[in-house]
């Protein structure tokens, strides 16, 4: 029997995709170590697919001590080798040292200004953004508030957060509910739909520092 349940139509039938659907994806994040995770993981996307890092996520959470940006912020030449030669994780240099990187990175926003998870939510005015999108082609790749969070990002010392990366980051945290108009999910993540991400409306405001 098919499964009456309107979904977007992204996550196909695949269990694990499914599953991050319908339990994950746009779920606001309040928790700094899972924003961190996300980072990196989306980070490991880049050129590849999302069911692809969806399905290392556990060897990523085994090589990458747990998410704990500060023990990752301590990893040198040593560790960066083991990364390498894991079959468990994307072994690509760039985005293992990048991983690396964006945990000094984080560290460093983190005790500038208290918590990443405030500043990063300061971009949306602390409550995500409500998206009214009908059909998969009105979902962008990149917005002016995806534009914004790489800037602030990249200036702060962070890599492989370019705008497209940032905005698939800021759907899998909850900072846009993207998921369409007709995916169950959507009216579940949206009690009040009071704001709206239609267009100019996704523009992020920079939180102060």
């Amino acid at each position: 029997m098919a499964d009456p349940v309107r979904r977007c139509a992204w996550c196909g039938t695949d269990p694990l995709y499914v599953g991050y659907h319908d339990e994950e994806w746009g779920v606001p994040v309040h928790d700094d170590l899972k924003h961190f995770e996300f980072l990196i993981l989306e980070g490991a996307q880049a050129g590849l697919s999302w069911i692809t890092i969806l399905r290392k996520r556990e060897s990523y959470r085994e090589a990458f001590a747990g998410f704990d940006p500060e023990r990752v912020a301590r990893f040198g030449r040593r560790e960066v080798a083991r990364l390498l030669g894991n079959p468990g994780i994307v072994r690509n240099r760039l985005k293992v040292e990048g991983a690396v990187r964006n945990a000094r990175a984080f560290l460093a926003l983190r005790d500038e200004v208290g918590s990443f998870d405030s500043w990063a939510w300061g971009f949306v005015g602390g409550s995500p953004l409500q998206a009214h999108r009908r059909g998969p082609g009105d979902v962008p790749a990149t917005t002016s508030g995806s534009d914004a969070l790489s800037r602030d990002l990249r200036r702060r010392g962070f890599t492989f957060v370019g705008s497209t990366i940032t905005y698939a980051y800021m759907q899998a945290v909850g900072l846009v509910n993207d998921h369409l108009a007709s995916c169950f999910r959507r009216r579940e993540l949206a009690p009040t739909p009071t704001r709206s991400s239609r267009g100019a409306s996704t523009r992020c405001r920079r939180p102060p520092g």
